[in-house]
């Protein structure tokens, strides 16, 4: 364990990694870890509300040290603010909630790192990133399509999260296996109208990934600044399996580093999220490779920087 690490928290915060206050006050923050604990229009598995709390506990016992990278990351500086404080007055009021939050972590020159809580708080992470990169697109890696129109009586449920997120910016999908008829046809119009004008919508389908596909193609759909937000349903299962609504078949660890890895080297991520872990209990691996997905993806943007 090195000198970086602390078995306490910081004025009563489980830090994102142990670090310790020392480490904290000795740096400028470059990211800012916001765990929102919303689970609201959770439609199957409820309990991810319990999601950020158990990513910050397991990332206090992973090692600092990368050993892809040969560094470590945690050196761009990181700090973990207090959990976003969540409402019963509905999706759409949590999504105006977690787009302030995101807009003062903005303010104050930090990358917000979002920590869910269900899907549906993306939404509010996005509206506040374009108010800033008015340009960005979306790379959204999960197992379901998430582009309902409405589900459960509202527009704002996690299942319509890149629907909506479409609406506003363009999106690129990555390891959907799951999907309503009425989301298919709608992919397949918009496919149909991107041959005559360029699509707002670019699905890859995790048959495209086990098939072998050059990450290239995916992420010559994005624009130069990204949003990165990940379901950790797309994982298989069988390494993956703390999640509200997990589906067979899926990327593996190494599959997903792929793919983030190519996109961040290639264009600027100016936010991101993991959200979705719904803990299991006597089972801390699905914890523990979220925590360590976070703290990869930090690592790949501070390459990206010093390049």
């Amino acid at each position: 364990m090195t000198s970086a690490r602390s078995s306490h928290s910081v004025e009563g915060i489980l830090n994102f990694g142990g670090l310790t206050k020392d480490i904290l006050e000795s740096q400028t923050a470059t990211y800012s870890v916001l765990p929102v604990p919303y689970d609201l229009t959770a439609s199957y598995i409820s309990g991810m509300r319990n999601g950020p709390r158990a990513i910050i506990e397991a990332s206090t016992h992973m090692e600092l040290y990368d050993e892809e990278l040969k560094c470590e990351p945690f050196e761009a500086g990181i700090e973990t603010l207090p959990s976003l404080e969540s409402t019963a007055l509905g999706p759409e009021e949590m999504i105006k909630r977690v787009r302030k939050a995101t807009s003062d972590i903005l303010d104050r020159g930090k990358i917000p790192v979002l920590l869910g809580g269900e899907h549906s708080i993306t939404l509010g992470m996005v509206q506040a990133l374009l108010e800033r990169y008015p340009k960005m697109s979306v790379l959204q890696l999960d197992a379901h399509a998430d582009m309902r129109d409405d589900y459960q009586d509202t527009p704002f449920n996690h299942a319509c999260v890149a629907r909506r997120i479409s609406e506003i910016c363009p999106i690129v999908q990555v390891g959907i296996r799951s999907l309503s008829i009425d989301e298919a046809d709608f992919l397949a119009r918009e496919k149909k109208a991107g041959r005559k004008a360029k699509t707002k919508i670019n699905t890859f389908y995790a048959t495209d990934v086990i098939n072998g596909i050059n990450w290239d193609k995916v992420v010559k759909h994005l624009t130069d600044d990204i949003c990165i937000t990940i379901d950790l349903d797309v994982f298989d299962p069988a390494i993956m399996p703390a999640t509200g609504t997990p589906e067979p078949g899926g990327l593996g660890w190494y599959d997903a580093l792929g793919v983030l890895k190519k996109a961040i080297s290639k264009k600027r991520v100016v936010g991101f999220d993991v959200v979705e872990l719904c803990p299991l209990p006597g089972n801390i691996a699905p914890d523990f490779l979220a925590a360590k997905l976070v703290y990869k993806i930090m690592g790949y943007m501070n390459e990206r920087q010093k390049k």
